[in-house]
Formats: structure tokens, sequence, C-alpha cells
């Protein structure tokens, strides 16, 4: 199964290194196309067996499935460019391009494609993937959730519920969220006398830590919050002054803004 990249950027190169670090495709059987040499040599250097052009149509062309990772403003160019085939699988990274706008791109508007939302920890197998599917089969749908679940969860969902799920998790919404939430905190550490450095690491565990707690127990967010919050601690108040300052308020705010 040979796998082709168009864009190299935060994304695409992001997609290219989770590819190459799992099981399923072999580096050899992977080739990504950018128009500048830059972001090429940087990958090539990285993955080695990692095929790389600046020609988009010589990648496709060579391909089963073509991930497009490009700029939305730029999908319907380089989609009409490459002429895509009815016996290959197109996958769209462009967040706010449906399936019926896709479908008006390609030369087979009948062709089996997927709308995938990652997020950058995908270079990290640590992605929350959200796919969507139009007129594939079980066997495709199948093997694009096993593909992407090596670069963490991955989850299949209509595709009328891809903008409340990217505002929530995927995409650079929910990462740039948490991300944010990270910098605040070490932001506090660092005036509270801790390095900078060492403020982050304890941060990210931290996050790491309630990740896998809710991943991995039948569980709730406030269960595990009523278990370190004991009568009069430290805790319930710091916890108290988040809300008596509108943070789950600014959240959901936050994130039915991005929508």
């Amino acid at each position: 199964m040979k796998i082709a990249i168009i864009g190299a950027g935060n994304m695409g190169g992001s997609i290219a290194r989770g590819l190459a670090k799992g099981s399923l495709i072999d580096d050899s059987d992977i080739i990504v196309s950018n128009p500048s040499a830059g972001k090429l040599e940087k990958l090539k250097k990285e993955f080695p067996g990692i095929s790389t052009t600046n020609n988009n149509l010589e990648a496709a062309t060579r391909a089963d499935i073509v991930i497009l990772a490009v700029k939305p403003w730029f999908m319907e160019s380089v989609m009409r460019e490459l002429k895509l085939k009815s016996k290959q699988i197109l996958i769209s990274v462009a967040a706010g391009i449906s399936f019926e706008e896709l479908a008006h791109y390609v030369v087979a508007p009948e062709m089996p494609m997927f709308r995938l939302i990652p997020n950058t920890a995908i270079s990290e197998q640590e992605s929350m993937t959200l796919v969507a599917a139009r007129n594939t089969n079980d066997e495709q749908d199948n093997f694009i959730l096993r593909l992407f679940s090596e670069m963490g969860t991955v989850m299949l969902i209509p595709e009328d519920k891809i903008a409340a799920a990217t505002a929530l998790a995927s995409g650079s919404c929910g990462i740039a969220y948490v991300l944010k939430y990270i910098q605040a905190a070490m932001q506090a550490g660092i005036e509270m006398g801790l390095r900078p450095k060492d403020a982050m690491q304890m941060i990210a565990q931290s996050l790491k830590g309630a990740a896998a707690l809710i991943q991995n127990n039948d569980t709730h967010p406030s269960v595990e919050i009523d278990k370190v919050t004991t009568p009069g601690g430290i805790t319930i108040k710091g916890i108290n002054e988040l809300e008596h300052n509108g943070f789950t308020s600014a959240i959901i705010k936050a994130m039915k803004a991005s929508k």
C-alpha cells in the first residue's frame, strides 16, 4: 500500500513522521511532495527511506492513498492538477472543506474519500484523530482506522459532527487550548521560583497522568477531582479560585467560538 502526502508543512510532515514510526506502512512506501526543498530535506534526514519530490502529480500517480495536507485555499488547484482515479483513496486534512466540495474538485467524484482531522501530536503517535468517510466500504474504513490508531486515538464520526469535535479535541484547536494551559501554569511556576524547564515537565506529566486516569479507568473527571480535594485543603481553594475567575465558562466559550 503506497501513500502519497501532498504538503510537508506542520500537519503533512507530522503525518509522514507518524506513518514512518508505525508498523503498517514501510518507509519506502511513503512519498511526500512539497514545493520547497527545505522541509523535504529535513524529513529525509530523519527518515531516509521516505521518498520526496517537488512534483505533486508524480507523488499522487504512484500512490494507492493520497493524503492532501495543503492549505484550504490551495485545495482546488492542487486536486485538479492531480487527476485522481476512482481506484485511489483520497484523504483530505483540510478541516473546512466538505465532501461535497471535494467531489467537485476530482475527476471521479464517486471515489472513496476520507476527511481526517488529526493534531500535530500525530508525529509523536499521540494524536486525537477524527475521521469521516464517504463512498467507502468496511474494509477501507477499518484499514484507515487501524492505520491512524497507531498514531494515537482515532474516532469515526459523521461529517456533520466534525466542526464540534475539532473545536473540542483535534486539529489545531483542542491541542492549542491544552498547550495554553501548560503555558499559563508554567508562568505561575516561574513566578513562584521554579525554573521554566522544570515547571514545564511537572505540568506536562500531570496532564499525562490525568489523561491516563480517564482513558484507563471507568471514571469521570468529577470523581477524580473529588479524590484530591480534601476539606479545607489547598486543592479545593485553587479549584474555587479557577471557578471564581470563570475558568469553566472561558473554556466553553473558547470551544464554541472555534466551531
